[in-house]
């Protein structure tokens, strides 16, 4: 995914690109852009899916060993044997998964850094500039309203949202307000 975009940055800034060609690929790389905040979103959810199962685990080993002790404390050696060795199987089970953790942890901190690079190459590029470069002579305007576009594209305006939340609980107190006048006019005979 990130080669594509490297490669359409690539296009986007070579000299001899047509402006309908540079539009195409912007749009190309915002798109790639807005997967890969997905693939982050789904990437968020497996370190806490991890994190929670590890916390089970270590719970799980916390009683295990409480379970052990006791069993210890009553010379119980069946009772003992058995938690040892689920003991065992416990304490592999949160080296594992602490591994997986640390590693889903750097995957994420990695792709967080290649989308802030990509985001500003992005924006560099609808202005006609190579990251980290100058901007030509006159850098035309479509490209500096296409990285407008994809700020509005990532960071929504919730201002429609709003206004449509606030429609909508307010046709929700009109028509409490007349059932309420209906019971208060049936209640009175009318």
């Amino acid at each position: 995914m990130f080669e594509s975009f490297r490669q359409a940055l690539q296009d986007v800034l070579s000299r001899g690109t047509a402006p309908e060609t540079r539009r195409a690929l912007l749009s190309h790389m915002r798109d790639t852009l807005a997967q890969a905040r997905v693939g982050v979103t789904d990437l968020e959810a497996s370190v806490a899916q991890t994190r929670a199962r590890l916390e089970a685990e270590r719970r799980e080993l916390e009683t295990v060993q409480r379970r052990r002790r006791l069993a210890e404390g009553v010379n119980d050696a069946e009772t003992a044997r058995i938690a040892e060795r689920y003991e065992r199987q416990h304490a592999d089970r949160v080296e594992v998964l602490a591994r997986k953790l640390d590693a889903q942890e750097s995957e994420l901190a990695l792709t967080e850094g290649e989308i802030r690079e990509m985001t500003e190459a992005y924006k560099a590029a609808g202005k006609g500039i190579a990251p980290g470069g100058f901007a030509p002579a006159g850098a035309p305007t479509l490209e500096e309203q296409a990285a407008a576009e994809l700020d509005r594209e990532l960071n929504p305006d919730l201002s429609e949202y709003n206004a449509m939340r606030r429609s909508q609980e307010r046709a929700a107190r009109e028509q409490d307000a007349a059932q309420r006048l209906e019971e208060l006019k049936r209640r009175m005979g009318k």
